[in-house]
């Protein structure tokens, strides 16, 4: 929250708080294209750790962070099986396609939620050349169109399951995992487990100004810092963003249950308003909201001072984050009563 405005578009918009920009001005650095930035190795090592995996890459991007995990696993003219309202499907500018030349086979899943037995009825292996032959299942957990809906842990052990069953590798966008973490209880070693790879984005609600990891297995890690390379992803003195990461896992992952806690305040706020409709329920962040005409709405909404997203023509976001007190929602909530 500004003193102007209180932001909800997304959790991308918070701001590093003076502790973390104070860890960041004392890091230590290093050129790590050379792989010697002590601090980002430190951050690829925790999260490696904190993962159960053997290794992890720090990369600048979710989206880079979701690209260089696929491609590390795949080849081109390969298929993927993932759910038609996956992030890397929607918002990541048909990567997999245009740098991956990779196939998707879409699922459908309620609240971006797919099913272990709808996954397996896309998998296709045949030695009829005809055919893409799958190679790799990718969630994402937690579920941005979905309303920040979270995985089953015994879907993604079922999924996890299949995938090593038929020979396929694994992937969990996990950009918001840490949200699934603090509201289910369940471990990132536990999620982690039953994928080959696992992604998490550092600059959503953990309050960094950029990056996210790739956590897995050596070999695999070692793929995508090639790719990361490929893409223009290596960064050389990039502790100073490191040093961000390391604070956010130490200080900012217990607290996103706060950010729960108003997004769950502000829907109560706001469900009895008859000109709105709630179309996702809102396990974590997120709360989506319905209206008759979400460009004007949202226009109305800036005139008093909150920020929201479009994300369609009826359909607007509000995501609750390290930088929304409590007397934001408060004046949200006074906002959306008011506009009409």
């Amino acid at each position: 929250m500004t003193d102007s405005f209180v932001d909800l578009r997304s959790d991308t918009v918070t701001r590093p708080t003076a502790a973390m920009r104070e860890a960041m001005a004392q890091a230590e650095v290093g050129d790590d294209v050379m792989g010697e930035d002590p601090t980002v190795n430190a951050l690829q090592r925790r999260a490696a750790e904190m993962f159960g995996k053997e290794a992890a890459i720090f990369v600048p991007t979710g989206t880079m962070a979701n690209l260089t995990a696929i491609l590390a696993q795949t080849r081109p003219g390969d298929a993927i099986i993932l759910s038609e309202d996956a992030h890397p499907y929607n918002f990541e500018s048909a990567n997999i396609a245009m740098v991956g030349g990779l196939l998707t086979r879409l699922v459908r899943g309620e609240y971006g939620i797919v099913s272990c037995e709808d996954v397996a009825a896309k998998i296709v292996q045949s030695r009829d050349h005809h055919f893409a032959p799958t190679t790799l299942v990718t969630i994402e957990n937690t579920s941005n169109r979905g309303g920040g809906a979270i995985y089953p842990i015994g879907t993604i052990a079922a999924i996890g399951a299949l995938a090593r069953e038929r020979g396929l590798r694994f992937h969990i966008d996990g950009a918001r995992i840490f949200n699934a973490v603090v509201e289910t209880g369940v471990s990132p070693k536990e999620y982690a487990s039953h994928a080959d790879t696992l992604s998490f984005c550092l600059s959503k609600g953990l309050g960094c100004p950029a990056g996210s990891l790739v956590v897995g297995d050596g070999e695999t890690i070692d793929r995508a810092h090639r790719f990361r390379k490929m893409l223009g992803g290596g960064m050389r003195q990039a502790g100073i963003l490191a040093a961000a990461g390391l604070y956010a896992l130490d200080h900012h992952i217990g607290r996103l249950r706060d950010d729960h806690a108003r997004a769950r305040r502000f829907r109560a706020g706001i469900e009895g308003i008859e000109k709105l409709r709630l179309p996702l329920p809102s396990p974590t962040n997120m709360v989506y909201i319905q209206v008759s005409n979400a460009p004007a709405f949202a226009q109305r909404l800036a005139g008093r001072g909150v920020r929201v997203l479009v994300t369609a023509p009826d359909r607007i976001r509000t995501v609750f984050h390290l930088d929304v007190t409590d007397e934001g929602v408060e004046r949200a909530l006074e906002a959306f009563r008011a506009v009409e």
